[in-house]
């Protein structure tokens, strides 16, 4: 996996460890970002909130903030460098995250909130800096690593948090997460600068997937709406289907299908790199499946159900995300890079928003109520996608 030739940084090519080292520190920088947020209704307690009325706010706070800024840092990436962007967001992360160590009322919180989601966006930063030394399946390998960090920090994250939050006050947290990204932006400033322009040129003429941007955003924006939904209220869920379960049970069942993302992640890669289209039709049903089960096993009382649905549900997750990363990859050889995956990172973020607000409102009818909506846009998704994606060997 690596780039040479006069395009290339002049220092040394992008190796895979470099992209180790990416993706770790990106690992690094989601797990403080995905740890703490489960803690806000006591951070807000000790703000003078105890009923932790804004927690829901502060909750999406950084992701609305992201989606409206990250398509800016992108243009500037492609402008100044995606190495000094990602260096740029990671620091950003730094100091938003001191800042809400050191809140001292629920406006500061918020305002340190919203620095974390304009000054971040460290997932987008680290694909444009992907894109800028990889193409084709090498890039999609690479995201698709990024993706498998992801869900161990989705995991991880708030776990570890919880075991430090028995011995330090959760807001004081934030503060050492700070550290986080800040090691991750000196290691960060140790790898290359390779050169978009002769990665793309490498790519031209290659055999790719065909998808539009606006296709790409779309599927995107769907898939993680569809995935989303099922997280606020899977917890009520696992009350009604398994009441005596406990605390770590609990836990285990949620990180299910992130579970099998990590662990079949390379095998989808292999299977999928020629039929992306097929690859994400397939996920967005088998999420509309696992995401179906919830309703199921609540009016069965059955905690088998939900336990396959989950594992449903990861297997479509997996082929979902393999296939959004080789189509992401295909347009990344003709697209500058900063510009595409902060306008992809936008799209996923806003349907992270939509998702948490809808689930919201579908709670009202049951727990089971939000994963069901997930499922029905799974599928509509799905209806509308096959079709508009056309791919030169699917």
């Amino acid at each position: 996996m690596t780039v040479t030739g006069p395009g290339a940084a002049p220092a040394r090519a992008l190796t895979r460890a470099d992209v180790r080292i990416v993706v770790g520190a990106q690992v690094a920088a989601s797990s403080a970002a995905l740890g703490l947020p489960p803690y806000l209704p006591v951070i807000l307690a000790g703000l003078g909130d105890p009923t932790a009325r804004w927690a829901g706010v502060l909750y999406v706070l950084p992701t609305i903030a992201t989606a409206l800024s990250v398509p800016w840092w992108g243009r500037l990436a492609d402008r100044y460098g995606c190495r000094l962007m990602l260096v740029r967001a990671q620091l950003g992360l730094a100091v938003a995250f001191w800042l809400a160590g050191q809140a001292d009322s629920t406006l500061v919180l918020a305002v340190a909130l919203v620095l974390q989601g304009v000054l971040g966006g460290t997932f987008a930063a680290t694909g444009a800096y992907l894109a800028t030394g990889l193409t084709g399946r090498d890039l999609a390998a690479a995201l698709t690593l990024a993706q498998v960090g992801a869900r161990l920090a989705l995991v991880g994250g708030p776990a570890t948090a919880g075991l430090l939050a028995g011995h330090v006050p959760p807001q004081r947290l934030y503060g050492y997460a700070a550290l986080l990204p800040l090691v991750a932006a000196l290691v960060t400033l140790l790898l290359p600068e390779p050169h978009g322009d002769r990665v793309r040129s490498r790519a031209q003429g290659a055999a790719r997937p065909v998808v539009t941007l606006g296709v790409l955003c779309a599927a995107q924006a769907a898939f993680v709406f569809a995935t989303v939904a099922t997280y606020p209220y899977f917890l009520p869920v696992v009350a009604r289907v398994l009441p005596t379960a406990t605390a770590a049970a609990t836990g285990l069942l949620f990180a299910l299908p992130h579970i099998v993302v990590v662990v079949s992640s390379g095998m989808a890669l292999r299977i999928l790199r020629d039929r992306p289209k097929t690859g994400l039709l397939a996920g967005l049903a088998l999420v509309a499946i696992g995401a179906g089960a919830h309703p199921l096993a609540v009016g069965l009382g059955s905690a088998g159900v939900l336990i396959a649905g989950q594992v449903v549900f990861g297997v479509g997750l997996t082929a979902g995300l393999v296939s959004l990363n080789l189509l992401a990859a295909a347009l990344a050889g003709s697209r500058p890079a900063g510009r595409l995956f902060g306008t992809v990172e936008a799209w996923v973020k806003t349907g992270a928003v939509c998702a948490g607000l809808a689930a919201s409102l579908a709670a009202v009818l049951g727990p089971a109520a939000p994963a069901a909506a997930g499922a029905l846009v799974a599928l509509v998704a799905a209806a509308i996608l096959t079709g508009r994606l056309s791919c030169t060997a699917s």
